[in-house]
């Protein structure tokens, strides 16, 4: 079987497939790290660089387009110009502008660096999804997206430690210095024991041979749509979403975008750059629906969690990152498991598992108050790490378990976009919904701060008094308590979200242990 796969395999004669699984996650580690490490030194930046705090947020702002950007286009690239090449470019990209970024005198010059980088990163997850579903038979391939989801989920887990470590200790440049080694020592590897298949070698010539169009409009209608929509998600809440004429415009003109995106590659051009049809798959299409949820819920909880604890409960950056280590580390010893189990249980009923321990834990979370210890929010975290690599690894099981022949690239490029917008939709969701609920709970629980409510007069007096120091600390209370409740209802909706997607999960076609073999000797 294993000769019969040497036409797809992106691993070098002699090489094994485990191995070129550890080299790909090693860029990814390193770009998925690199995207939350920089969240806790915005404000080192910021006075660094004699900018405002919210002319800092640009620095995320601008990564993530470009990121946005990239990835639907990334399947498209490694067929054009090859796999292999179009990943060592992304590896140096990154690695060169992660240098830069932090080199960078002024604001303008980082944020340019920034968006190289995001470009750079954008086609790294894809490229190395696709890597391993060619060079892995389908019943292994749990195997190897545990090896590969290591660095996804842990990556952030362990980001904002390490990048509040760095920034107090060091300086912020070193968040993007300490890329540089990573992506030379991928790049060395990557050489070495990764190639391009023949199959994939003999589709680029093809490619070549009949003339290498570019799809210049689907390429300008993806940058015009995806990156118009991920600064409406990344600044909406900040700038009040439809409330503002900035944000309507970009809205307007994100929808124009992807409109014509779609109408473009799937009625109009031939050879598509972003592979739309690929959609009618109903496991693909299922898939990126679930993987949007991944995204979603994954991102707004580690984001979401550190500043619960940083705002109400007065850790600093490195301790509130400590939270969030254990369960990384959990992940880390679930994968394994998780990837030998989706080669003998049924996957939708690890993904069920999985999705029933992830929606417990929100709904553990939103019981939360203010004299949570250290200690059981750790554990809290761990409880729903043990349940994500559970249906993060079936998912990705089903999603490339029987797409056509050189399909891998385009699928593996909508299975990132989806994650990466689940993400950036539920960062954007969370907080607008935290600000408004806290708004809703402190004018309820301000109502009865009046001397016709006996409990509010009781307490003030058993204080000392109407005091004006007495009122200020009363309406302080007030203020916390309110952002409490905003947090508590932030995850009880993470946690029906995780609920109603069960049901999604019944949608879905496993791929029989018959048919996986098949597949395999293809």
């Amino acid at each position: 079987m294993a000769m019969m796969r040497t036409t797809h395999s992106a691993a070098k004669p002699g090489v094994s497939p485990f191995t070129v699984a550890v080299v790909v996650s090693m860029a990814t580690f390193m770009q998925v790290l690199d995207t939350s490490i920089a969240n806790v030194a915005l404000r080192h930046i910021a006075g660094n660089l004699g900018a405002g705090q919210d002319e800092s947020t640009w620095v995320l702002t601008s990564y993530l387009v470009s990121n946005a950007i990239i990835i639907p286009i990334s399947g498209w690239m490694s067929s054009a110009f090859g796999r292999k090449r179009f990943y060592m470019a992304c590896v140096a990209t990154f690695t060169i502008s992660s240098l830069f970024c932090g080199l960078a005198p002024s604001l303008g010059w980082l944020l340019f660096f920034r968006v190289l980088q995001g470009a750079g990163g954008g086609g790294l997850a894809p490229s190395e999804q696709s890597m391993l579903a060619d060079t892995f038979p389908p019943e292994k391939l749990g195997i190897a997206f545990a090896i590969w989801s290591v660095a996804v989920m842990v990556a952030p887990a362990i980001g904002p430690t390490l990048g509040g470590w760095i920034t107090d200790n060091f300086s912020w440049r070193w968040i993007f210095f300490i890329n540089v080694p990573v992506g030379l020592l991928s790049l060395f590897l990557t050489q070495n024991v990764v190639q391009d298949s023949p199959m994939q070698e003999q589709k680029r010539r093809e490619l070549r041979a009949t003339g290498l169009r570019v799809d210049y409009m689907g390429f300008a209608w993806t940058v015009i749509g995806f990156g118009a929509l991920q600064i409406v998600l990344d600044k909406g809440q900040e700038d009040d979403w439809f409330g503002s004429p900035f944000i309507c415009a970009f809205m307007a003109v994100a929808a124009i975008g992807l409109v014509l995106l779609v109408l473009w590659e799937t009625v109009i051009v031939a050879d598509p750059m972003v592979d739309i049809p690929l959609l009618a798959n109903p496991n693909l299409s299922s898939s990126m629906m679930l993987a949007f949820v991944v995204g979603f819920i994954l991102t707004a909880t580690t984001v979401l969690l550190p500043q619960f604890v940083q705002e109400l409960l007065g850790y600093n950056a490195t301790n509130a990152g400590l939270i969030l280590m254990p369960g990384g580390l959990v992940m880390m010893f679930m994968m394994p498991i998780a990837g030998r189990l989706v080669a003998v249980v049924k996957q939708q009923i690890l993904m069920v598992f999985g999705l029933a321990m992830t929606a417990g834990s929100m709904f553990l979370y939103s019981r939360l108050d203010t004299g949570v210890s250290f200690e059981h929010l750790v554990w809290l975290r761990i409880f729903q790490c043990v349940g994500l690599p559970l249906f993060f690894l079936p998912l990705n099981t089903i999603a490339y378990g029987n797409l056509p022949p050189g399909k891998n690239n385009n699928a593996s490029a909508m299975m990132n976009l989806m994650r990466n917008l689940g993400g950036s939709i539920g960062i954007s969701v969370a907080f607008t919904m935290l600000a408004r609920r806290s708004q809703l709970h402190q004018e309820r629980l301000s109502s009865t701060a009046t001397h016709f409510y006996q409990p509010f007069v009781h307490a003030m007096t058993a204080a000392g008094g109407f005091t004006r120091g007495n009122i200020i600390r009363f309406y302080g209370l007030i203020g916390q308590q309110a952002n409490m409740l905003a947090y508590v209802d932030v995850f009880k909706v993470l946690g029906i979200g995780c609920v109603v997607v069960i049901a999604m999960v019944f949608m879905m076609r496993t791929t029989k242990r018959q048919d996986a073999h098949v597949m395999a000797m293809e």
